[in-house]
């Protein structure tokens, strides 16, 4: 409508002024071309597909001294793997509902429940597993130990099922020789069965921790998918992070 308005003020101005040498005619201005053209959304490339980000790794080089076990009785055969920017482990996920209670996650709903989680939000209330998408980490132990290799609270991860990648946050900690276990909201996203009483899946699920990477607040999901898709088309093939990848 604007550009119509000033097409029609323009062609009266010209009907009602008098006639001069073309040399002294003003210049038509040019018209500023549509935002979608000249200004294009930054930052939103393509996801890495989940099988690219498999393929990345594929390859494990263990930095666990010990290997982990999928649920109690289950025997101890995951390792938890390293790549210059990134550790990661493939495993089962349980369903973590503690923190913060609500409709689905509360002392009804979870013979667990714990109104507690290892990191707090911003406010210093729990973290909502129901709300929230985060992944939970063994507790520190002679296995391995988490806080080495630049993970901690509000850490990204990328967390990935049959063709589905899910960005998240480390958010609690768990028992010191199993691992395996993501909130209620983490799973619910990844077509997960959430319900913590017999829910989760019995394998095929990978989590990606980067090093030394951190959204604050904790609570900021859509921080954490952005930084998550960032450092996920930085990290480089077959197990190795490009010197892109660096982060402090």
């Amino acid at each position: 409508m604007r550009v119509q308005s000033f097409t029609l003020a323009a062609a009266s101005a010209a009907l009602l002024a008098p006639t001069t040498p073309p040399a002294a005619q003003a210049q038509p201005q040019a018209q500023p071309r549509p935002r979608s053209y000249a200004q294009p959304v930054v930052g939103r490339e393509i996801p890495v597909r989940a099988t690219d980000l498999l393929a990345r790794v594929r390859d494990c080089v263990p930095v666990s001294r010990g290997r982990y076990r999928s649920d109690y009785g289950a025997p101890a055969k995951i390792p938890v793997c390293g790549t210059p920017d990134a550790v990661f482990w493939k495993a089962d996920m349980d369903i973590d509902c503690d923190g913060r209670p609500g409709p689905r996650c509360n002392r009804r709903t979870d013979p667990h429940f714990a109104a507690a989680t290892a990191y707090a939000q911003s406010d210093g209330r729990p973290l909502s597993a129901e709300r929230l998408p985060f992944v939970v980490v063994p507790a520190p132990s002679p296995i391995w130990d988490y806080r080495d290799h630049g993970v901690g609270g509000g850490s990204v991860v990328a967390v990935v099922y049959r063709d589905r990648v899910r960005y998240a946050v480390v958010g609690d900690t768990g028992p010191r020789n199993i691992i395996g276990e993501a909130s209620y909201a983490t799973a619910r996203a990844l077509g997960i069965r959430p319900d913590p009483h017999g829910g989760g899946t019995p394998s095929g699920v990978t989590y990606i921790v980067f090093k030394n990477s951190r959204v604050s607040p904790i609570e900021d999901d859509a921080a954490a998918v952005a930084t998550g898709e960032r450092l996920t088309r930085e990290l480089g093939p077959a197990g190795r992070a490009s010197a892109a990848g660096r982060r402090g």
